[in-house]
């Protein structure tokens, strides 16, 4: 008598979540909140990032070089990686820009 009571408060809320659709729109919710939200706010940030990039700042490169921005022309950045040594990168390889001096 028991299990029969049981199967009866339950059965209400797992015919809910019983279905299919509705299970499918739960996930998706999910995977939206934990994986495609997240991805967005850090490509908003790259983004503002590369566009704050100016003549002087130190940055680093996908590769891994260190330099300094020597200069911008549109898309291209011509970054100083030594004494008489100038390269043309494109500004999306730029990994991030260490914080300055005065920051620290």
């Amino acid at each position: 008598m028991m299990a029969a009571f049981l199967m009866q408060v339950t059965g209400g809320a797992a015919g809910i979540l019983g279905n299919p659709l509705t299970m499918m729109i739960i996930v998706m919710g999910i995977f939206y909140v934990m994986l495609i939200l997240p991805q967005q706010r850090q490509r908003k940030k790259v983004q503002a990032m590369l566009q704050a990039i100016k003549s002087g700042d130190k940055v680093i490169t996908t590769s891994g070089i260190y330099g300094t921005v020597n200069g911008i022309d549109g898309e291209t950045v011509i970054l100083k990686i030594a004494d008489q040594v100038k390269i043309r990168i494109a500004r999306s390889a730029i990994a991030q820009v260490e914080a300055s001096e005065d920051a620290k």
